[in-house]
């Protein structure tokens, strides 16, 4: 029995364990970024729903990582096609941010946090991918683009702070 717990903890991974811990604190750590100012503005998903939306695409990432690893090379198995993923991850999303868009007579509340949340995903699949430059020009933008750009909408009278 020990020995058969002793090699389902062993199994070679395509990452370092450290690098997994890197990759999943800081997927939770910069879509937390685009959660807070979600917050401040107190929209329905803030900053617990970003964070964990990112941590939920960089495990996704990571376990695609490790199937492609053990099963990718092998000739008797199936065709493992990475972008399907990516396409689960997004449509996963998709589907929680529909959920925050709200129709009432005529007027449509919610689109920016929704997006903010398809950002996160995608924030998340960098970071689990390891790439971290997009990852974090990714999270800048989109600070810059929640914050900033609605500075400017209210000083210029488009919208109500």
């Amino acid at each position: 029995m020990l020995n058969s717990l002793a090699e389902e903890f062993s199994h070679e991974a395509p990452v370092a364990i450290e690098v997994l811990l890197v990759r999943l604190l800081g997927a939770a750590l910069l879509c937390g970024l685009i959660g807070l100012e979600r917050e401040f503005r107190q929209n329905p998903a803030g900053l617990r729903t970003n964070m964990l939306i990112g941590l939920a695409a960089s495990v996704f990432t990571m376990v695609g990582l490790q199937v492609i690893h053990e099963f990718g090379n092998r000739p008797d198995t199936v065709q493992i096609d990475p972008m399907r993923l990516i396409e689960a991850v997004t449509a996963g999303i998709a589907f929680l941010a529909a959920g925050i868009v709200i129709h009432t007579r005529g007027d449509v509340k919610g689109l920016t946090t929704g997006a903010s949340m398809w950002l996160s995903g995608a924030i998340g699949l960098c970071a689990g991918l390891g790439m971290w430059l997009v990852a974090f020009t990714a999270t800048i933008a989109g600070v810059i683009i929640l914050w900033l750009l609605r500075k400017t909408e209210v000083a210029a009278g488009m919208k109500e702070d």
